[in-house]
């Protein structure tokens, strides 16, 4: 859903200041779509990929801190920050999912970020070797019927879901390793739901990811 009106929320919606490019974002759209929750998205290039010029929304500057997606606007207010955000989308998590989906970004970000992040294909290796053995430990964590959580796919999916999306242009920015199975189990039993369809990348998507990156790499 994409709406570049910058009104408030109507009717009980949730209006999601993102982009699909960011990962943060594509959590937050995904745990929506999971949850149910009507919405619509205002689009907001993240700063790095951001055209010079682009008129930010003036509930956007507002609101958000760093002037960074995502922020939300519900009707409890403005929200920004992915993790916070997940919180508010489901008062209803169980703790145990609000734990794993801190756990699972902790583990598994920062090495995604560092692939794709790398100033060098040197750099690119190191940081594959590092988020291999995160996917190490995310499949340690997948039990319950192959999810996160016993409850199915919870926020702790939603947490983690960019990664699965991102994971062609990751191989194709130096990520060589086997998925584990329970991980590979995973990332196609996410990417099957509605909110894994929902937020999933064309190739076209995945190749300006790509192209972008492969270009700061090269400087």
């Amino acid at each position: 859903m994409l709406n570049v009106d910058a009104d408030g929320p109507r009717g009980g919606e949730v209006v999601l200041y993102g982009h699909w490019i960011c990962p943060y974002s594509v959590r937050v759209e995904f745990d929506l779509v999971r949850l149910g929750r009507p919405h619509r998205i205002v689009e907001v290039p993240p700063s790095g990929v951001r055209p010079a010029g682009f008129a930010l929304p003036a509930a956007f500057v507002a609101h958000s801190p760093r002037l960074e997606i995502p922020m939300i606007h519900d009707a409890d207010g403005f929200l920004a920050d992915s993790l916070p955000i997940l919180d508010r989308l489901d008062p209803g998590a169980t703790e145990e999912a609000r734990r794993m989906a801190r756990t699972v970004d902790a583990v598994a970000f920062p090495p995604m970020i560092g692939v794709y992040y790398a100033a060098s294909d040197a750099e690119a290796s190191v940081a594959s070797l590092r988020l291999e053995a995160a996917l190490a430990e995310v499949s340690s964590l997948l039990g319950h019927g192959g999810w996160l959580c016993p409850e199915g796919p919870s926020m702790a999916e939603s947490a983690l879901v960019p990664l699965y999306v991102r994971l062609d242009g990751l191989r194709r920015l130096g990520f060589d390793a086997d998925l584990p199975d329970p991980v590979a189990r995973h990332a196609e039993a996410c990417l099957s739901l509605e909110a894994g369809q929902a937020v999933a990348w064309t190739l076209t998507q995945t190749d300006e990811f790509v192209e972008r990156l492969a270009r700061r790499r090269q400087g």
